[in-house]
C-alpha cells in the first residue's frame, strides 16, 4: 500500500502521544486537555453541525453540545476511534491529505510542544516540503489578522512565498514546521528570524494568528 500520508502519520503519532501522556495531559490550545483536544477532532470529523460550530461562532452552541456528548467516553475508547477513522469525507486520502495534514501536524505539536521537555522533532525533507506546500496556501489567510505584507522563506532551501502582498513586507524564514506553528498562533516555536520594518515585525507577533 506504500507508506502512509503525513496527514495519516501525524493522526496515528497524534493518538500514540495522547495515550503516553494521559487525557488530562495539558495542551497548547488555552485550557483544553488531551481529551478535549481528542474529542475536538472527533466532532470535527463525525458531527458535521458541531464541526460547523468551529469554524461559525453563531453556531459555537452546537460544537459545545457535540464536544459533551463525545467527551462523555472513556479517553482510551475516544483515542482509538480517532486513530481508525469512520468512512468520513476525511477519510478518502485526497480530502485527508488536503484538510488533515496542517490539522493533525499542528495539534499533535500541542500535545508534544506544551510539555515543559519538548523539543522540535526531525522531519525529514519531503515531509518539510509538504508542510511548505500547505502553508503557502493556508497562510494567505491565517496572516489576514496582522494587516502587513508577509513573506515566507525556507531556511533549509531558500523557496520564498507571498502570504499577503505589499511593499517591504515582513519575512519569517525557519523550516516549514516552524513556520506552520508560528502562523498557526503558537508561541512555542524555533529558530525563526524576522527581518523587514520593526513595526510591522511587531504588528505581525501581537496578532492573532491562525484560525
Amino acid at each position: 500500500m506504500g507508506n502512509p500520508s503525513l496527514a495519516r502519520r501525524e493522526r496515528r503519532d497524534l493518538c500514540d502521544t495522547a495515550l503516553a501522556l494521559g487525557e488530562d495531559a495539558p495542551t497548547l490550545c488555552g485550557d483544553w486537555t488531551a481529551k478535549d483536544l481528542v474529542t475536538h477532532l472527533l466532532v470535527r470529523e463525525n458531527r458535521p453541525l458541531g464541526a460547523a460550530g468551529i469554524a461559525v461562532p453563531v453556531l459555537s452552541g452546537l460544537t459545545e453540545r457535540d464536544m459533551a456528548q463525545v467527551g462523555r467516553h472513556d479517553f482510551g475508547v475516544l483515542v482509538e476511534r480517532l486513530r481508525r477513522p469512520r468512512f468520513t469525507p476525511y477519510a478518502l486520502p485526497p480530502v485527508d491529505r488536503l484538510l488533515n495534514t496542517l490539522e493533525y501536524f499542528v495539534h499533535h505539536e500541542d500535545l508534544r510542544r506544551a510539555q515543559p521537555d519538548w523539543e522540535p522533532r526531525a522531519l525529514d525533507q519531503r515531509d518539510q516540503s509538504r508542510l511548505w506546500s500547505a502553508i503557502r496556501v493556508a497562510g494567505r489567510g491565517l496572516v489576514r489578522p496582522a494587516g502587513v505584507p508577509v513573506q515566507i522563506r525556507r531556511s533549509d532551501t531558500g523557496a520564498t512565498a507571498v502570504l499577503r502582498r505589499g511593499d517591504d513586507p515582513v519575512v519569517v524564514t525557519g523550516l516549514p514546521s516552524e513556520l506552520v506553528m508560528f502562523l498557526f498562533g503558537r508561541d512555542r516555536f524555533r529558530s525563526l528570524d524576522f527581518s523587514g520594518p520593526a513595526d510591522r515585525i511587531a504588528a505581525l507577533k501581537r496578532s492573532e494568528l491562525g484560525i
